[in-house]
């Protein structure tokens, strides 16, 4: 009967699950917890997302945004003049800006145009992720970015607590690249804003 032969595949004569049955809960639980230990392992090494909590990197980012971050960016290769990164801020929070100055770069606030300049080539900020009517910086400095540290700003200058408002930390300002904690690489929410963080242009002529 129909019956009989369904008991016999979900279990033995003696009412134990069948050596299928078995193996095949063991293989199901063997994939889950495989999966849940990748998952942490991208989560800890890899891949992270992390939530816009401020103006600082308007219109780039918005309060509430959420970007992905790459952690495994700076152990493969440098970090790059205009990559958006997320570190450990100058509170010992993670915070998020922009890559204006690497080690060895002259920044400098401003030239006759008010452009601020790295290693003396002035940077086209404005249309290109400046905030809309914002100066590139309402405060002058004059930094040499030492080897091994970077030199940050958001894209809102009104509105950033960035390298500028720290020169007086002992460090001018800037952050260890090994306090850097990974490259945004994309924005995924909310999915109206979804794109990719790309370094822009401007950056290229700096040497």
């Amino acid at each position: 009967m129909t019956t009989a032969g369904n008991s016999v595949e979900e279990g033995g004569a003696d009412g134990e699950p069948s050596p299928k049955k078995g193996s095949s809960l063991r293989e199901t639980a063997l994939f889950t917890l495989g999966g849940i230990v990748v998952a942490v392992l991208v989560h800890m090494f890899v891949l992270q997302s992390f939530y816009i909590p401020s103006e600082s990197m308007e219109n780039t980012l918005l309060i509430n945004d959420r970007v992905v971050v790459n952690k495994l960016a700076y152990k493969l290769g440098s970090v790059d003049r205009g990559d958006i990164v997320v570190f450990r801020g100058w509170d010992g929070e993670d915070t998020i800006k922009r890559v204006i100055g690497i080690g060895g770069d002259h920044v400098v606030c401003c030239d006759a145009q008010r452009r601020i300049t790295v290693n003396g080539v002035p940077l086209d900020e404005e249309n290109k992720y400046l905030y809309p009517g914002a100066y590139p910086s309402g405060r002058d400095f004059d930094v040499k970015v030492p080897q091994g540290r970077l030199w940050l700003m958001g894209d809102n200058r009104s509105n950033s607590a960035d390298s500028r408002m720290h020169m007086d930390d002992g460090h001018d300002g800037t952050i260890a690249v090994d306090d850097v904690i990974g490259r945004a690489f994309a924005r995924y929410w909310p999915l109206s804003r979804l794109s990719w963080l790309s370094d822009p242009a401007t950056f290229g002529q700096v040497h």
